[in-house]
C-alpha cells in the first residue's frame, strides 16, 4: 500500500469533496516520492512529453509519450483547442487493424487496393467541398488559401493515381463507396452546402457574411482529415525501417510525412483559425461539433476497410471466446487519480476531535485532529526515506545481461518485508482508528477515476458474455470498501476486489487492517491463485495494468503486461533485471509483423517485455478497439 501524508493536500484542498477530484497530487511511493503531475487534460498526461510536431500542437505520443499539447502553441488558436479535445479519437484512428497492418507492412494488398478506391472517391468530393468553401469566402486571403489546399488535394489525388498506375488496375472502375465513405462525402458536402444539422444556417444564404459562415464551417469539417493524416503518417514513418528499404506502402507513408503535407496541414489550421476570429461562441461550438463529427468518421472509415488478415488489434479479435479473458489491474494511482491513503488519511483527520473535547480519562478515545495529522507527517516522512533507501539496496551492482525473473522476485521479498513492516507502523500508531464506514463509502462514490478508466471497465463489463472475461483489482489500499463504494456505480459492483481491509466495531474502525495484501509476492500469490482457477493456463488470456513496482511481479507474469505512466522507481528495478519496457503501439506493429510470419503464440507470460501507455483511452483501443 503506498501512502501519502495528508498535509501535501491541504493547501489545495480545503474540503473532503475538492479531496476526491484532486488532479494535482503524483506519488511513486506510499508516501510521496513526487515524480509525475496527473493533469486534468484528456487523456492524462502521465509521461514525459516529445519534440513538438506540425507547429508544435500535434505534438503527441509518437514515441510512446503522453497524449498532451505542446506548450509552444498558440493559446488563442481555435485549430489546437479542438485538436487537444480530439486526442482520444487519434488513438482510436491509429489502433485500428487498417492503421497496425499498415505500419507493419504487411496489409494485404487487396486490402489497399480497396482503401485506395475509397480515398479516391473521398478526394474528389474533397476537392469539390474546397471549391465550395472558396465561393464563400469574402477574404482575398482566404480565397488564396483555400485554393492552395485544393491543388494539394489534386496532387494528393495524382499520388493515388500513380499508385493505381503501377498496380496496373483501375480500382475505382471496381470497387464502389462503402457505407462508411458513402456517409462522410455526404457530411462534408451537407456542410459545404449550408446544411449543418443543428445550426442555425439559412438554406438560401442571403449575405456575403453568412457566406463567409459556410466557408469557416465548411473548413471546420475539413480540417480534421488534414491534421490526422499528418499526424499518422509521421507516426507511421518510424516502422518503415521494419522492411529495410522495402516496405511496400513507404511512399504512401512518406508522402503524408513529408514537409510538404505538413505545411499543407498546418496551412489549413491557420486558415480555420482565420476564418473562426468574427464568430460568435455558439457558432464556435457548432463548428467544434463539426470537426469532432469529421474526426469520428475518419475513424469510421478505417474501421470498414475489409481485414481478412489476423491482426493482434483489438486484442478481443484474435481472442477465442472459448478461453477466458481475465484482466487484472491495480488500484491506487493505476485506476485513481489520488492515493487512497491521502483519501483516508484526510478522512481521519477531518473526522478527528479536537484536541480540547477529548476526556483525559478516557483511554479509548480517538487520536485529537492536529496529533493526528502530527502522526501522519512523522509516517509520511519515515516511510519516504526508508522506501527510497529500500529501492537502492534491492538492486543488483551490475544490471543483468538478460531478462532475470527469479533474481527480481528474491529482491522483491526486501521491499516485501519493508511494507508489511510500515503497515504495521501505522496499526500501531492508531490513526486508522474511529473512521465511519458510511463516511469511507461516500468518499469512494466520490473519489475521481482517471480519465477512461470507469468507461474501460463497464464496455467490459458490459461485454462480459461476449468475450468471456474477468475484471480483478488487486490492491495494496487499507480499506477495500473504499475501493467497492469507487466501483459501486455503473454496473461495475460486479469486479473482483481484492485488498485489505478495516477492522470494524459496529461500522467504526477499530484501528487494525485485516492484512491480505501488503506486498508484491502477495499480489503475485493472488494473480496466480486466480489464474490457477480459471483454469488450464492454455485456457486463458491475461492482462495486467499496473503503475508501480508492487506491480511488477504480476505484470511480468500476465500474457500481456501493461504500465500505464512513468514510474522512475517501477523503470529503474525493471532494467536492473533486463525487464524492457516498449510503447504499446510500437509493441503492437512489432508483433503484426511477427504475425504475419507465423510467430505463435502472439502474448506470452514472463517474456521479460511490459508495454507502456498514457492513458486508458490506448488500453480500450487496445483491448477493445472503438
Amino acid at each position: 500500500m503506498r501512502f501519502l501524508s495528508p498535509i501535501l493536500l491541504r493547501s489545495s484542498i480545503p474540503s473532503p469533496s475538492l479531496l476526491f477530484s484532486a488532479r494535482t497530487v503524483s506519488i511513486d511511493s506510499r508516501f510521496g516520492c513526487f515524480d509525475r503531475k496527473l493533469l486534468s487534460v484528456r487523456p492524462p498526461a502521465r509521461s514525459g512529453s516529445d519534440p513538438p510536431v506540425h507547429r508544435g500542437f500535434r505534438a503527441s505520443w509518437l514515441r510512446g509519450g503522453a497524449l498532451t499539447s505542446s506548450p509552444m502553441a498558440e493559446e488563442g488558436s481555435v485549430a489546437r483547442r479542438f485538436w487537444i479535445n480530439s486526442l482520444k479519437e487519434t488513438v482510436y484512428a491509429a489502433y485500428t487493424p487498417f492503421v497496425v497492418c499498415l505500419a507493419a507492412g504487411n496489409l494485404e494488398m487487396e486490402c489497399f487496393r480497396n482503401y485506395i478506391a475509397q480515398d479516391v472517391h473521398f478526394l474528389r468530393a474533397y476537392v469539390q467541398a474546397y471549391e465550395m468553401a472558396e465561393d464563400c469566402a469574402d477574404d482575398d486571403d482566404a480565397k488564396a488559401g483555400i485554393s492552395d489546399l485544393r491543388k494539394s488535394a489534386l496532387e494528393e489525388l495524382k499520388m493515388h493515381n500513380s499508385i493505381v498506375e503501377e498496380w496496373g488496375v483501375d480500382t475505382t472502375k471496381e470497387i464502389a463507396p462503402f457505407p462508411a465513405t458513402t456517409k462522410y462525402i455526404d457530411f462534408l458536402l451537407a456542410t459545404a452546402a449550408g446544411k449543418v444539422e443543428g445550426g442555425k444556417v439559412p438554406v438560401k444564404i442571403v449575405t456575403p457574411f453568412e457566406k463567409t459562415k459556410i466557408a469557416a464551417y465548411t473548413v471546420g469539417a475539413m480540417t480534421p482529415c488534414m491534421s490526422l493524416y499528418a499526424f499518422l503518417g509521421k507516426k507511421l514513418q518510424m516502422f518503415l525501417h521494419l522492411n529495410g528499404n522495402n516496405h511496400p506502402y513507404k511512399k504512401w507513408i512518406e508522402n503524408y510525412a513529408s514537409k510538404n503535407f505538413e505545411a499543407a496541414a498546418e496551412q489549413i489550421e491557420e486558415l480555420l483559425d482565420k476564418l473562426s476570429v468574427t464568430l460568435t461562441g455558439e457558432e464556435l461550438e457548432l463548428i467544434q461539433k463539426l470537426y469532432q463529427q469529421a474526426m469520428r468518421l475518419e475513424i469510421e472509415f478505417f474501421l470498414a476497410q475489409p481485414i481478412a488478415q489476423p491482426a493482434v488489434v483489438p486484442l478481443t479479435r484474435l481472442h477465442d471466446p472459448a478461453n477466458r479473458l481475465v484482466i487484472f489491474s491495480d488500484f491506487d494511482l493505476t485506476c485513481t487519480v489520488v492515493d487512497s491513503s491521502a483519501i483516508l488519511a484526510e478522512i481521519a483527520i477531518l473526522t478527528a476531535p479536537k484536541a480540547d473535547l477529548i476526556g483525559l480519562d478516557d483511554s479509548n478515545a480517538r487520536i485529537s485532529s492536529t496529533d493526528l495529522r502530527n502522526s501522519w507527517d512523522s509516517l509520511s516522512g519515515q516511510y519516504t526515506e526508508e522506501y527510497e533507501q529500500c529501492i537502492e539496496n534491492i538492486l543488483p551492482s551490475d544490471k543483468a545481461s538478460s531478462f532475470d525473473y527469479e533474481g527480481l522476485r528474491k529482491s522483491l521479498e526486501h521491499l516485501s518485508n519493508f511494507e508489511k513492516q510500515a503497515n504495521s507502523r501505522v496499526v500501531e500508531s492508531g490513526v486508522l482508528r474511529g473512521m465511519n464506514l458510511d463516511d469511507i463509502k461516500r468518499a469512494g462514490e466520490l473519489l475521481s477515476l482517471q480519465e477512461g478508466c470507469r468507461d474501460f471497465f463497464q464496455k467490459i463489463v458490459s461485454k462480459q458474455e461476449n468475450f468471456n472475461a474477468d475484471i480483478h483489482i488487486l490492491s495494496y489500499c487499507w480499506c477495500g470498501d473504499l475501493i467497492r463504494s469507487a466501483f459501486a456505480s455503473g454496473s461495475l459492483n460486479v469486479l473482483n476486489i481484492h485488498a485489505n481491509e478495516f477492522e470494524y466495531n459496529e461500522s467504526i474502525s477499530t484501528g487494525n487492517i485485516i492484512r491480505k495484501m501488503e506486498s508484491p509476492l502477495n499480489k503475485v500469490e493472488a494473480f496466480k491463485d486466480i489464474l490457477g482457477n480459471a483454469g488450464d493456463k492454455d485456457q486463458h488470456l491475461s492482462v495486467y495494468i499496473g503503475d508501480s513496482v508492487g506491480d511488477l511481479l504480476c505484470l511480468l507474469e500476465a500474457d500481456v503486461g501493461i504500465v500505464i505512466g512513468s514510474s522512475t522507481s517501477l523503470r529503474k528495478v525493471g532494467e536492473q533485471f533486463g525487464v524492457s519496457f516498449v510503447p504499446l503501439f510500437s509493441g503492437l506493429v512489432a508483433k503484426q509483423k511477427h504475425l504475419a510470419e507465423g510467430a505463435q503464440p502472439v502474448w506470452k507470460g514472463l517474456s521479460g517485455v511490459l508495454y507502456t501507455v498514457s492513458s486508458w483511452t490506448e488500453i480500450q483501443a487496445f483491448i477493445l478497439g472503438e
